[in-house]
Parts: C-alpha cells; sequence; structure tokens
C-alpha cells in the first residue's frame, strides 16, 4: 500500500475545515495542495 503524502492529522483537519463551511479552494490554498483533482 502507498503512503500518503499528507500525515492523519493533517487530513483530519482539513476535513473539519470543509466541514465547518470552508470551501475548497480556501482549503486548498491554506494547506498548499494543489486544486488538481489526482487521476492515478
Amino acid at each position: 500500500m502507498r503512503k500518503s503524502r499528507f500525515s492523519e492529522e493533517r487530513i483530519i483537519g482539513i476535513l473539519k475545515g470543509h466541514q465547518a463551511g470552508i470551501g475548497a479552494k480556501e482549503l486548498c490554498r491554506k494547506h498548499g495542495i494543489s486544486e488538481a483533482i489526482n487521476t492515478q
């Protein structure tokens, strides 16, 4: 199984931010994540 680039804590934080109503674009900018969809 491939290792994730992000820690579990970081993923949980991002998901909680989304759940709180922060838009995906803002979350991507805040956490330095590309908005591009990974289709691998």
